[in-house]
């Protein structure tokens, strides 16, 4: 078929390609730029970031409050004169209680601070991890073709989680100290104008350098996010193809091949993980050096009589946060340049638009649940190439008129252009010229839902999901009991070897239906087609995987739910087409036969050469059968 190619990704260098899928959404920002985008997530909740703030800013007054409680101590108890002994006792006493208070309204709003950031995180990540998801599986076919569904779930998962602990923990632990850092510096100023415009001015030296570095930590933090993600792709790739990795033996060769992918993510985490504690280390050395040599110029002011023990106390103690907060404001950045890269990563993702949107104004079809007629369909001077081929017409000026309840065959050999017509028919992509026509309406004035639901589809490819066969049949259409999931099995013949499954309908079938033969997963995807019922069944060769008895048993019966629907087939097995109304035969993109069985075999040509292939009822020369045996 036509798009089978289009929609699969090799596995040498696959991962490699999708780690820039996205770089075409957003420019490359910095960090506060990034993190902008997480604005209309955290919105919502501005209640309880107001609550946080509160608690975070008398956490921070009663932190700051520590050093004066205990200048008051040194310098009005211990430095007391020897006849009010009792008077300092009574001073260091008082001075001990208040502290005391002050560490408890500490601790209640260090709590309070940290459940409600807590509660943040969480909130705000499973919401971004809904809208990520909903924004995904609304995207176009075309999404996916250049986008592995591990690549995806990397972002879902390992960014969202970074992201969590940005809202949960950093932002939280950003404020504390940015206030700590503000405050203290304002008391350093009040203890010591001179040794705190030293200690500024210092501080400002050693500060850029330390900016600057962190743009090649941020760096280096994407870099690495973007290699897990291939890791992750790689992976999801191999997983859902391991009978394939084992029935040729490539155990070895891929995980080989993993393992460099995750040696490769090892090797860009430790460049960051390097760069990250070079920075620390820079960091710290640099901002206590510069401390320690104004607490050495403050001690021999002590010496020489211009300041009190007290207040060189104090100024030790305000230092001391000012250093602390400078210390873990670089520990937070080093979380938050990580952090915007997994930000950057996903509002790539939610920046990425579908080329096939809802028209507004958006018309519905006016079809009964149970159309009783089917649905006219009809298609005129289509022409469409996949944006991965622009180059290639998968069908050219195609025209098509089918009837109200008429069963059309389509064959040819593969590559014609067949599947891509159901690709067009459910408005997966859109024709480049032309117009498709359900009803009379053109289908891109059509409301996707609607559109969507008045068809049935059996695809070749059968998707079985990780349920019982119950709720596997009924993803035909959400509503519907069990017994009309029942009287579909039994029309698709699923019914019998359902009810032969040790728990019958609620038998869990497996990731992908493994524990299901690929003729019983087919009937499972028919009986989910007929319970939807719709006026228009599109099967694609839905009796290929079938054995000749289920064959027949199925034949039956989508011979009876075509009655009173319109049906279009797609087959290579020509014994299920024999009974169309009408059989079109298309090749290279375009309908280059049309007409019933015997009127196609009569006119000799490529309809002929296949039938004569399969039921061996004419002589067909081995040079004339050549193109042809790809069918």
């Amino acid at each position: 078929m036509t798009n089978r190619s289009t929609n699969t990704t090799g596995t040498a260098g696959a991962a490699s390609t999708t780690a820039g899928a996205f770089q075409t959404g957003t420019d490359r920002k910095g960090s506060l730029a990034a993190f902008k985008g997480l604005l209309p997530f955290l919105r919502p909740y501005r209640r309880q970031f107001f609550l946080a703030a509160i608690a975070l800013v008398v956490a921070a007054g009663a932190t700051l409050a520590i050093p004066y409680a205990f200048k008051q101590m040194i310098d009005l108890g211990f430095g007391a004169a020897a006849g009010a002994e009792a008077r300092s006792i009574r001073h260091v006493d008082a001075t001990f209680l208040a502290l005391f208070g002050v560490a408890t309204v500490l601790a209640l709003a260090t709590a309070a601070r940290f459940f409600t950031v807590s509660w943040l995180g969480e909130r705000v990540t499973a919401d971004i991890r809904s809208a990520v998801y909903t924004h995904v599986v609304n995207q176009s076919p075309e999404f996916f073709e250049t986008t592995q569904t591990g690549e995806v779930l990397s972002r879902i998962t390992t960014d969202t989680t970074l992201i969590q602990a940005v809202v949960g923990t950093s932002i939280s632990m950003a404020l504390r100290n940015i206030l700590l850092f503000v405050g203290g510096l304002i008391m350093l100023f009040f203890t010591s104008v001179k040794l705190s415009s030293i200690i500024l001015g210092l501080l400002v030296m050693v500060v850029v350098p330390i900016v600057l570095f962190g743009r090649r930590v941020r760096k280096l933090s994407r870099d690495s996010q973007d290699r897990i993600a291939d890791a992750s792709a790689m992976a999801g790739e191999i997983l859902n193809a391991m009978p394939t990795v084992q029935a040729f033996t490539h155990e070895h060769i891929e995980s080989s091949r993993f393992k460099a992918s995750v040696e490769s993510a090892f090797g860009t985490a430790m460049k960051r993980i390097r760069a990250r504690a070079l920075l620390t280390m820079v960091a710290i050395v640099m901002v206590f050096g510069t401390i320690v040599f104004v607490l050495w110029l403050g001690a021999h002011a002590v010496l020489a009589g211009t300041m009190t023990g007290g207040d060189l106390g104090q100024f030790i103690l305000y230092a001391s946060i000012v250093a602390g907060s400078i210390g873990a404001l670089s520990e937070v950045m080093g979380e938050a340049q990580r952090a915007a890269g997994a930000t950057e990563r996903l509002l790539e993702l939610l920046s990425a638009r579908s080329n096939i949107q809802n028209p507004a104004p958006a018309q519905r079809l006016q079809l009964p649940v149970r159309a009783a007629n089917g649905a006219a369909l009809a298609l005129s001077d289509v022409s469409f190439s996949y944006p991965s081929r622009p180059d290639t017409l998968a069908l050219a000026q195609l025209s098509l008129t089918i009837r109200p309840g008429e069963t059309v065959a389509v064959v040819g050999p593969s590559g014609a252009g067949k599947t891509s017509l159901f690709q067009l028919l459910l408005r997966f992509y859109d024709p480049q010229s032309g117009a498709i026509k359900l009803d009379g309406v053109d289908i891109r004035q059509l409301d996707l839902h609607s559109l969507r639901d008045a068809i049935g589809i059996v695809p070749q490819d059968t998707v079985i999901f990780s349920a019982d066969a119950m709720e596997n049949i009924r993803y035909g259409r959400a509503g519907a009991s069990d017994a009309d999931v029942i009287k579909a099995a039994k029309l698709a013949a699923a019914h019998e070897f359902i009810e032969r499954l040790p728990q019958g309908y609620k038998s869990f079938l497996g990731e992908r239906g493994v524990r299901l033969s690929g003729g019983q997963r087919q009937r499972i995807a028919i009986a989910r087609a007929l319970l939807k019922n719709p006026p228009l069944l599109l099967l694609d060769e839905a009796t290929s995987a079938l054995d000749a008895e289920s064959e027949r048993l199925v034949q039956t019966a989508l011979e009876a739910a075509m009655v009173g629907r319109t049906t279009i087939i797609i087959a290579h097995r020509l014994a299920t087409v024999q009974r169309a109304d009408r059989i079109i035969v298309m090749e290279d993109g375009r309908i280059v036969e049309t007409g019933t069985h015997a009127t196609l075999v009569a006119h000799g040509g490529i309809y002929a050469n296949l039938a004569a292939l399969q039921f061996h009822s004419v002589h067909v020369t081995p040079h004339e059968a050549t193109p042809q045996a790809a069918a």
